[in-house]
């Protein structure tokens, strides 16, 4: 009869297939780990000093949310983006976003608004000249504000681990952060005005600047399609 394994065994593989999965997610997100750069079971399995279960499980998360590729006969590797998939990973962000702050400037309450405030006056100081950062808190913050756990779900745990391995080639380009941060002030005053169609057009808007000025850095050989230059 087959031995069936304890439910301790199945526990710590799965709490040690998280642990691999974190460990890489933080390299890729950080530079670490290139893109493009293969992901062997066999190198990974010696380095976590486990078998190749809970590694082929944490890659499989990893593929999952959209930071890892499964290549046939090539195994895992760290995702490269296209110029099409960069494009539509912002146009979805313009989307999701644009509803995030259209539904927090609906559902936000005063503490809520006056704690928003502060953030986009923290991350000013964080993220002024000469300093380098991510505008990333900000954004999660009007998520968190929409009131839709779903919403926040995606941005979360899908779009944003893209976005940032996305980014990753261009984060210490110059000349759009002190632009970003202005824009968030406006974004924040619309929210707390309690006006969500304004607070809708300039996300969109934010996120148009932020794809256009991403585009830019990358020189990519083809122009942007124009289907997301106007306001709707």
């Amino acid at each position: 009869m087959r031995e069936i394994p304890k439910l301790s065994t199945i526990f710590q593989a799965r709490d040690m297939a998280s642990h691999i999965a974190d460990s890489l997610k933080s390299e890729m997100l950080s530079g670490d780990l290139t893109a493009g750069q293969r992901l062997g079971e066999a190198a990974l399995a010696e380095r976590f000093s486990v078998s190749r279960g809970p590694v082929r499980d944490a890659l499989s998360r990893l593929v999952e949310i959209g930071i890892a590729v499964s290549v046939p006969n090539a195994g895992t590797r760290v995702r490269e983006f296209s110029q099409g998939e960069a494009q539509e990973l912002y146009e979805l962000r313009e989307t999701l976003e644009a509803e995030a702050a259209r539904l927090a400037a609906i559902r936000a309450d005063k503490a809520e608004k006056a704690a928003l405030v502060a953030l986009t006056e923290i991350s000013e100081d964080r993220f002024g000249p000469g300093r380098q950062g991510s505008d990333n808190d900000f954004h999660m913050e009007l998520a968190r504000l929409s009131g839709n756990g779903l919403l926040l779900r995606l941005l979360s745990e899908q779009l944003y681990p893209q976005l940032m391995l996305l980014r990753i080639h261009s984060r210490n380009a110059t000349g759009r952060l002190g632009k970003a941060l202005n824009e968030h002030h406006s974004i924040c005053q619309a929210v707390v005005d309690g006006d969500p169609e304004l607070a809708n057009i300039l996300m969109r808007r934010h996120i148009r600047n932020s794809w256009k000025s991403f585009y830019n850095r990358m020189a990519y050989a083809v122009p942007p399609s124009n289907k997301t230059t106007k306001d709707s």
